[in-house]
């Protein structure tokens, strides 16, 4: 990994430069389709002609390899061994045109990375910037310090909230967390299973409303994906929506998002 100059002992560590390159995808609890919609957003911007990245920042619980059915021989556990550099554990999923980084299922200690790991893990996706257009990060569910950390990086951080009471008031939480100490200057929301638009957008009107009464913020909507049976056949099958079934709704809903976002 690339080295981060340490700070000083009695001075203040160098502020995170956010990255315009990278967007985070997060939500405030499990269960809403967050790494779904990161691959599948890689995918479409992938399609769209972008050279892509998803990093599976889900420290711990990852699964990005799982749902696309891989079986990648190296991952983000060699590059926090030092056995590989971050560039060294990329793997290329052909079928979906970009790159990924896959994390390590069930490494429960990566959730508590220390905080020098954490900056080098910036650095090197930084260094990384430089080889894609974007760089999807796929974060860990709710708002442990390593999610804090590496949103603080993110030039676009997208929160994917589903009409769920539970994940309104978690998503609110997460918003609320993130951006208490550091603005966010680009925040966006996603809203995922929505019966009908009607529903997804009273969904981000409820969360948009305690946003700008307690926070005075106004996060605003990136995109509805409607709620599509063709997408559990999809991760049952271990394929991308957009390669299993290219015209269904839910693609074209991720497609329109990913103009929105890129």
């Amino acid at each position: 990994m690339s080295t981060v100059p340490e700070a000083r002992e009695g001075t203040a560590p160098a502020p995170i430069v956010r990255n315009r390159r990278i967007i985070s995808v997060a939500s405030g609890k499990g269960g809403v389709g967050k790494t779904w919609c990161s691959i599948s957003l890689s995918h479409a911007l992938s399609e769209a002609g972008q050279r892509v990245l998803l990093f599976d920042g889900d420290l711990g619980l990852a699964n990005v390899d799982i749902q696309l059915g891989l079986m990648p021989q190296q991952d983000l556990s060699d590059v926090l061994s030092g056995t590989l550099t971050m560039r060294q554990a990329r793997v290329s999923y052909l079928e979906g045109g970009f790159d990924i980084i896959a994390g390590r299922s069930g490494s429960g200690n990566l959730s508590s990375l220390p905080a020098s790991v954490l900056s080098q893990i910036r650095a090197d996706l930084n260094d990384l910037s430089t080889d894609y257009d974007r760089i999807i990060v796929d974060l860990g569910a709710g708002i442990e310090r390593t999610v804090r950390a590496l949103t603080l990086q993110a030039g676009l951080s997208v929160v994917v909230i589903t009409p769920e009471p539970t994940s309104l008031t978690d998503s609110y939480a997460y918003i609320k967390v993130v951006t208490a100490k550091q603005p966010v200057p680009d925040l966006r929301i996603i809203v995922n299973m929505a019966e009908t638009r009607e529903e997804g957008e009273k969904a981000y009107k409820t969360l948009l409303k305690a946003c700008q009464s307690f926070l005075k913020l106004s996060p605003p909507l990136a995109g509805i994906i409607r709620r599509d049976r063709k997408v559990p056949e999809a991760i049952r099958q271990q394929q991308p929506i957009l390669s299993y079934s290219p015209r269904s709704e839910a693609a074209q809903d991720l497609r329109a998002i990913a103009a929105v976002l890129g």
